[in-house]
């Protein structure tokens, strides 16, 4: 355990010194992606944060769906703060760090167990993966592709979830019905919405040539980075997504290096922002988080 945990890390270091190595590497050629990314507008600024508060707003309602399908509710301050906290944690800790923050929480604050916990987190993943594929090909490829697409995905999905509920004896409850399962789809297609958003005015603030059909198999591409987020935010993983499907979506390595240039800024930013809320309001203090929680 100890050696593939070591393994892991030497992984993720990897990963992000030669996506450095290859940021620097390519910026030094092409010139002209500092010259874009310094063309951005403050408006342009302005918009993107409030596209990132939307995403934000969106994980707030998962969370409370999630809950709500086994008749337990959180307040919408404390999920604020509680997402606040894990966004920081996720995006700064490896892997999916943030997720695990929610786990504890909720089991230890809210007697959510954490099988259940693991099969809304599924539910959300599969919903997030159909959309996502959707977006992938829509824009791209005949109506055909794009269905048989999201159809394996869905399976591929179905299966998955049905494996862990059965494993789990999860099987059966009653509080995950289509009205909620409607609710959680929501709150996921606005994240997705979102993030759509996010990248069209980052694309479209380097290229104003760049269409919306572009964007949105651009966004399906990135999101599924979400899947093999070893590295903090995704670093590497989502640039190598969106260079690996450029035959889908079109878009020039320039474009994708000065777009992800602006994303990761305005992100970071947002999380300062976060950050600000957490030290302000005690976050850590008032959701009685401790770093020798452990998932059990």
């Amino acid at each position: 355990m100890k050696l593939n945990k070591n393994l892991k890390v030497v992984l993720i270091v990897l990963i992000l010194v030669g996506t450095l190595a290859a940021f620097v590497g390519y910026v030094t050629t092409h010139p002209e992606v500092i010259t874009k990314v310094r063309s951005i507008s403050p408006a342009t600024l302005l918009l993107l944060l409030a596209a990132y508060v939307l995403a934000f707003i969106s994980l707030i309602l998962v969370l409370r769906v999630s809950l709500q399908m086994y008749g337990k509710t959180i307040a919408f301050k404390e999920s604020s703060l509680l997402n606040a906290y894990s966004s920081l944690i996720n995006f700064f800790g490896p892997g999916q760090s943030g997720a695990a923050v929610r786990g504890i929480y909720l089991k230890k604050r809210h007697g959510f167990k954490l099988k259940s916990y693991a099969l809304t987190t599924l539910l959300y993943y599969g919903f997030y993966a159909v959309t996502s594929a959707f977006l992938l090909f829509v824009g791209s490829r005949p109506w055909w592709q794009t269905v048989g697409l999201m159809v394996s995905v869905a399976v591929c999905s179905i299966v998955v979830i049905k494996w862990y509920a059965k494993k789990s004896s999860l099987a059966g409850e009653s509080g995950i019905n289509p009205k909620n399962l409607a609710l959680l789809f929501a709150a996921t297609a606005l994240q997705i919405f979102s993030y759509c958003i996010i990248y069209y005015l980052e694309l479209a603030s380097i290229d104003p040539t760049v269409s919306i059909a572009q964007a949105l198999t651009y966004t399906g591409a990135a999101n599924f980075a979400l899947f093999v987020s070893l590295t903090p935010g995704a670093i590497g993983i989502r640039e190598a997504f969106l260079v690996f499907s450029q035959n889908l979506h079109h878009i020039s390595n320039t474009i994708i290096v000065a777009a992800n240039l602006i994303d990761r800024a305005v992100y970071l930013l947002f999380l300062g922002l976060l950050f600000i809320l957490v030290l302000v309001s005690h976050a850590k203090d008032k959701l009685h988080l401790t770093t020798s929680e452990k998932m059990s």
